[in-house]
């Protein structure tokens, strides 16, 4: 336990490391578990006539793929700010999968999406993401919410360079480009994503949940680190 702490140490304080490791499991208990419950029920097609016009360009997988490094930096950026950015963040966050849950079930959504029958490296990646991911969980976005709360989450964050954080603008626009590149969204799952992350991104800044989160996450890395717990229950100060 001493040798995967000191780890953790390294990489970020421990009070970032359980809402990043919540974050990332309950992310995937939404997007996989929702998807279990209702793959069977109707969805609904709500593609545009402007969504068709969009071209089919399968070589944009690679951001869309290449957007979960981008992912898993920013987050680890974001559990090393000061206690109380980090617990609002995640809890900004864990309410946004919340919302996201509600709507893949309440109303589930699909698309169109092309028949590919060339070959070549990345239409064959393309058939295989078809394959492993069924065109459900469309809005909103979780790919364009998680990329933009990486962006906003450091966004006026003079401790990190103006050039990553303009570099974390330009990513986030660009796996929206690709989630409709490659037909996995619409444009209304990408709006939503953004406008879903910058609303629970408030709600996580200015409301009182953040604190309720903060103490379970201080009890919780209490019992993850025992010797921790005054340090870790004087820190819950700055939370309040």
């Amino acid at each position: 336990m001493n040798k995967v702490r000191s780890l953790i140490n390294r990489v970020m304080p421990e009070y970032g490391f359980l809402p990043v490791l919540c974050a990332f499991m309950f992310n995937n208990v939404v997007y996989g578990g929702s998807k279990l419950i209702a793959g069977d029920w109707y969805h609904h097609n709500i593609e545009s006539s402007l969504d068709q016009k969009i071209p089919f360009i399968p070589e944009t997988l690679i951001i869309y793929f290449g957007c979960y490094l981008f992912w898993l930096v920013n987050y680890i950026l974001i559990a090393k700010q000061d206690k109380k950015s980090v617990y609002q963040f995640f809890a900004g966050d864990l309410i946004s999968r919340c919302v996201c849950l509600i709507f893949y079930l309440v109303y589930p959504t699909t698309n169109t999406r092309p028949v590919i029958t060339d070959g070549g490296l990345w239409n064959t990646l393309m058939s295989w993401l078809y394959a492993v991911d069924s065109a459900s969980n469309l809005f909103p976005s979780i790919h364009c919410l998680v990329s933009w709360f990486c962006f906003i989450g450091i966004r006026g964050k003079k401790n990190i360079p103006l050039w990553y954080r303009t570099f974390s603008c330009i990513m986030a626009i660009s796996v929206f480009i690709s989630t409709l590149t490659t037909k996995q969204h619409v444009i209304i799952d990408v709006a939503g994503g953004v406008i879903l992350a910058e609303l629970c991104f408030w709600l996580g800044a200015h409301t009182s949940i953040s604190s309720v989160y903060g103490r379970i996450m201080d009890k919780a890395t209490g019992w993850l680190f025992p010797n921790k717990r005054g340090v870790v229950g004087a820190e819950q100060n700055e939370v309040n």
